[in-house]
């Protein structure tokens, strides 16, 4: 099975700083197979069968602290997984200088379209959905700063999820649909 781990909040503002070519050989001696990483925010695509996505969270949550000795959040998910939070991801939203789009990555805790009830959603300005496993988010780029999408940083909710752009989201998929061919 092919999987994506997403970690939270590594390379990010120089904190938590893991090289990559060293992330992967973690992977590896974890007992990850094909082993991909993609750019340095924490995006390793691997193949792996017979565990199940939390087991294969734990194992590589206690690697990266043995190795790293970082408490890091690794969110597993399988490509099928992967495959439907990115068709529910509308055509048109992209990552540029018109429009900011954003995949939040939710932990299993969040998990459900009742975690939309806890954000600040301004009608007319933010278009947002729930996917299983996701909180797809899109604002046009004059309108950030009137975003309720800034008002989720420092929430709860926060600390339960990661979050990638529209464009990273959907290039993760197609690596782990190459691996998968």
């Amino acid at each position: 099975m092919i999987y994506v781990a997403l970690l939270r909040g590594i390379n990010v503002g120089g904190n938590n700083k893991i090289d990559m070519k060293l992330l992967k050989q973690t992977f590896e001696q974890a007992g990850m197979n094909d082993v991909v990483t993609y750019i340095n925010t924490g995006n390793i695509i691997f193949s792996y069968n017979g565990r199940s996505k939390p087991e294969l969270s734990r194992i590589l949550e206690e690697a990266i602290h043995n190795d790293f000795g970082l408490q890091i959040k690794v969110v597993v998910l399988s490509i099928d997984d992967v495959r439907e939070i990115i068709n529910a991801i509308p055509d048109t939203w992209k990552n540029d200088k018109d429009m900011s789009s954003d995949v939040m990555f939710l932990w299993d805790e969040i998990d459900d379209e009742s975690v939309l009830e806890n954000l600040v959603i301004k009608p007319n300005i933010d278009t947002v959905k729930y996917v299983p496993g996701a909180i797809l988010w899109s604002v046009a780029k004059e309108n950030v700063t009137k975003s309720g999408k800034s008002k989720i940083i420092g929430s709860k909710i926060y600390k339960q999820v990661t979050v990638r752009n529209v464009n990273t989201a959907r290039k993760i998929f197609e690596l782990m649909e190459a691996q998968n061919s």
